[in-house]
């Protein structure tokens, strides 16, 4: 087996401008076969959802991997403290805010959380207001005269 970085997996991912179901199990079975271990792992796949093309299957492993390794893999287990949610908003929001995995994201911790800090917990939320919203609005069309 070859030892493949989350940095290496992400550089391939962006030369490619995507992120296949081929690729999708090598991170599982090669990169990260334990699941996230370090919080520079999560920033780098959580930059990399929202700069290539992925997967419904990508975006379900990364709300899975995040949220393990926040609730469970930090401590105090089970809790997220200000210091993780401050970690996660920021990180979260890159530089134009959450994207929807994003969100989705927030508010997956928050709901396994025991107990969450108020800052990730009104992040969440308005984070999750701001997908719906986007989802919803209605998209202009606009008729060229002929």
């Amino acid at each position: 087996m070859t030892n493949i970085s989350v940095q290496q997996f992400c550089n391939h991912a962006v030369s490619a401008g995507t992120i296949s179901d081929e690729d999708l199990l090598v991170l599982k079975r090669e990169v990260l076969p334990d699941g996230l271990m370090s919080r520079e792992d999560a920033d780098l796949l959580i930059a990399l959802e929202r700069a290539v093309i992925g997967s419904d299957a990508f975006a379900d492993f990364l709300v899975a991997s995040v949220v393990d390794f926040a609730v469970w893999g930090t401590r105090p287990t089970g809790y997220i403290d200000r210091d993780v949610a401050t970690w996660l908003a920021a990180t979260l929001s890159g530089r134009e805010g959450p994207s929807a995995v994003g969100a989705r994201i927030a508010m997956e911790v928050v709901r396994e959380a025991e107990s969450s800090a108020e800052s990730l917990v009104a992040f969440a939320l308005e984070a999750n207001r701001r997908a719906r919203d986007t989802v919803q609005a209605p998209r202009m069309t606009f008729a060229l005269a002929a």
